[in-house]
């Protein structure tokens, strides 16, 4: 990942291994059922995705972008701006968006347990004005939903379930944030807080502020990334044992508790978006190593030093299996022939785990990397990434892309992205239904 100033973005990928238009449709608007795809789609190279030279011949797929909002990571690009510099600024991702022929944005809604829109759950983001709990003066979440459907453009709002503050210290919060109100339900770890996944009414808490969005916007997909447990931090515990005393006698160990905290969020979130908001999908983007092949044999041909199943808690083969996502995005955030975490060996293993399912598998990528000298040789070459769609094309069960994040979509410092969209997007097509 990139860095949010002091923290490492999405999962610590390195450390993890140890070392403009008008709209072309009205997204949501005549959507089908959610499923498809799935065993139809057999194991067989996708004949007929793209044509000759990597063209995709108008079949529809899923081309996406991450619009970070934490630490002002991509948006607003600093705290207090005006109202209408915050909107030109985002529209201007908008419309680079819509220019690279995308045709989704996965927009940072709840960074920290706050709200992006006027919620009566959670205080406003200290990233739109400096100030946590200050009101902005509009609604970003729904001047984002109408804008990007006026683009052409899907807009998932994208929340963190349990992340309260990338700092130690409650009192930094303001003193109605509800984790001064509810000091029980917080935990301390790695010099952050965290809402307390072990707990009943913390999971009814966050599954309620994040569906006051589903139900007032016309958001057309609800997203999680990979933050469920803290990723682990050397030398360091995380303290549920109260938790685990209270509601782990049911399990034959802290870690199948744990899981089956996340397997609840998960589970109860897409069946109350999918009753709410019958258009809405629900999907996530989780590590992209459930477990290595070394520790399961039904894992990955990686050598990953985090584990989601087994360090993040967070079961996502089996999210996959049970049908509880409508999407996933697994960050595959390295380069083809990268000896730990191969990019040519996480596709074909999550090809196979969706296979014969109703979920689509869409693949994360890390455009950030593009160009950076902190990064492997591969990384230097601007045709890396097209690479990364041409083996793609191999497997049917791969239904699009998603590049983190837009700060690089508009950037482009290698021309990286420029080489996908000439290769592979020569025209726009809609999103996967």
């Amino acid at each position: 990942m990139r860095r949010i100033g002091n923290i490492t973005r999405r999962g610590f990928a390195v450390a993890a291994l140890g070392v403009a238009s008008s709209a072309l449709w009205t997204p949501g608007a005549a959507a089908s059922p959610r499923g498809g795809g799935g065993a139809a789609e057999g194991t067989a190279a996708a004949a007929g995705r793209r044509g000759p030279g990597g063209g995709n011949t108008h079949r529809p797929e899923f081309r996406g972008m991450w619009l970070a909002t934490v630490a002002n990571r991509d948006w607003p690009s600093k705290p207090g701006l005006t109202a209408a510099q915050q909107q030109a600024e985002l529209l201007a991702y908008f419309d680079e968006a819509a220019a690279a022929r995308l045709n989704a944005v996965l927009f940072q809604v709840r960074p920290t347990a706050d709200a992006l829109w006027p919620s009566p759950h959670e205080p406003w983001s200290q990233y739109l004005t400096g100030v946590q709990g200050r009101d902005p003066g509009w609604n970003p979440l729904e001047f984002a939903v109408r804008e990007a459907h006026e683009r052409g453009l899907e807009l998932h709002a994208w929340f963190n379930p349990y992340r309260i503050a990338n700092h130690a210290d409650p009192g930094k919060l303001i003193p109605t944030h509800p984790a001064r109100v509810h000091p029980d339900w917080v935990l301390s770890y790695g010099g952050k807080l965290y809402y307390n996944p072990g707990l009943p009414e913390v999971r009814a808490f966050v599954l309620d502020a994040i569906m006051d969005a589903v139900r007032r916007y016309p958001v057309d997909g609800v997203h999680f990334d990979d933050y469920f447990y803290p990723y682990p931090v050397a030398g360091q515990t995380l303290n549920d044992d109260a938790a685990y005393a209270e509601h782990g006698g049911g399990f034959p160990d802290r870690a199948s508790w744990r899981r089956d905290n996340v397997d609840r969020l998960v589970r109860e979130l897409g069946e109350r978006v999918h009753a709410t908001r019958r258009t809405a999908r629900f999907g996530v983007s989780p590590f992209a190593v459930w477990r290595n092949k070394g520790t399961d044999p039904t894992g990955s041909d990686t050598q990953a030093g985090v584990q989601t199943y087994d360090d993040l808690y967070a079961d996502t083969r089996k999210w996959v299996r049970e049908g509880w996502l409508d999407y996933i995005v697994p960050q595959v955030y390295w380069n083809i022939g990268f000896a730990a975490a191969d990019y040519a060996k996480l596709v074909p293993w999550w090809a196979r785990t969706v296979d014969g399912t109703k979920v689509h598998l869409y693949i994360g990528e890390a455009l950030y990397k593009a160009g950076d000298p902190a990064q492997p040789a591969a990384w230097q070459n601007p045709k890396e990434l097209s690479r990364h769609l041409t083996f793609d094309e191999r497997y049917k069960q791969v239904r699009g892309n998603v590049y983190f994040s837009a700060k690089e979509v508009a950037t482009d410092r290698t021309g990286a992205m420029a080489r996908v969209v000439a290769d592979h997007y020569p025209t726009r097509v809609r999103p996967p239904r």
